[in-house]
């Protein structure tokens, strides 16, 4: 490729570190790549309204636009960050390989899980498998980059906060006072990064395959496919994470009430020939023992917020 593969980014640190990454990859491979800094949606304008265009992920957003007005080549973002359905016009071009998928507690010492306690955090699944586990505790609300919640942490009289570990992990920012939570299931894609491009583009795409990890694309496939099924459109407390081990995929699936008192979850193992519709058909085995029910609930009380 003889043109310099333009990647949209935005200023964080752990935005700019996953950007950098993939620039040295692609330079190793001997394809040029800048990087450009993307405005905020504010100052960039369609033709189209966005709904009409399916552009619906509030962390993916911005570079979506820039990409569809040919300012930017290809995006690189967190995958668990990206809905389910790309916009018209966007592909998935490249997963690379998987980070470490779990989230992490961020901690002032351990001694509140056994009594009262406070736990921060921004996301409605980490939130509901907390409270389901530790119900006497309260929860905050911790937005912002990882440099920002940290420091959050820090200046609260909060106890802990939960974290992606593969965040923190790639710009070295992991506190040494952590525990990592096996128990608590992540989100789909949790620690895979998502390399997309324009449909048309098909010189770029091109370029980026050879970056793709096949059993991360299948990983992730399955378990966006499950949370997909789930949804329905609803943002809800879903976790899902696949696994390939001696030929076989394992798969656990969750989906808990926002105040975490209900939980569903299912577990599977199949030869990796089998795994063709498995999230599919995990989300409506969920859905078949009670978890439609659920969902219309969630959805009902996220109407009212």
């Amino acid at each position: 490729m003889k043109k310099a593969i333009r990647m949209g980014t935005r200023d964080s640190e752990l935005a700019l570190w996953q950007a950098t990454t993939v620039q040295k990859q692609l330079e190793a491979l001997g394809h040029p790549c800048e990087l450009v800094p993307v405005k905020s949606t504010g100052d960039l304008r369609l033709d189209v309204p966005l709904y009409e265009l399916g552009i619906t992920g509030i962390f993916t957003k911005t570079l979506d636009i820039a990409m569809l007005n040919e300012e930017i080549d290809i995006a690189v973002h967190s995958m668990k960050d990206v809905p389910t359905q790309l916009p018209k016009g966007i592909v998935q071009a490249a997963v690379l390989k998987r980070a470490n998928p779990r989230d992490i507690l961020v901690h002032k010492g351990l001694d509140f899980l056994n009594t009262e306690g406070v736990v921060a955090t921004g996301s409605l699944r980490r939130k509901a498998q907390w409270l389901h586990r530790y119900p006497l505790h309260e929860i905050e609300d911790l937005r912002g980059n990882v440099n920002t919640r940290l420091q959050k942490l820090q200046d609260n009289a909060w106890d802990a906060a939960i974290f992606a570990a593969a965040g923190l992990e790639r710009i070295q920012k992991t506190p040494e006072a952590h525990t990592e939570l096996q128990w608590m299931v992540p989100a789909p894609a949790q620690g895979a990064m998502l390399i997309v491009a324009r449909e048309g583009d098909t010189e770029v795409r091109k370029a980026l395959r050879v970056l793709n990890d096949g059993p991360t694309e299948l990983c992730t496939w399955i378990e966006r496919e499950f949370l997909r099924e789930l949804e329905g459109g609803c943002t809800a407390p879903i976790g899902a994470l696949a696994t390939i081990r001696d030929e076989k995929l394992h798969f656990k699936g969750i989906l808990l009430a926002l105040d975490g008192q209900e939980k569903y979850e299912i577990e599977k193992e199949v030869p990796i020939t089998l795994v063709a519709g498995l999230g599919r058909a995990c989300a409506r085995e969920i859905l078949g023992k009670g978890g439609d029910a659920l969902m219309e609930r969630i959805k009902k009380e996220m109407e009212k917020k």
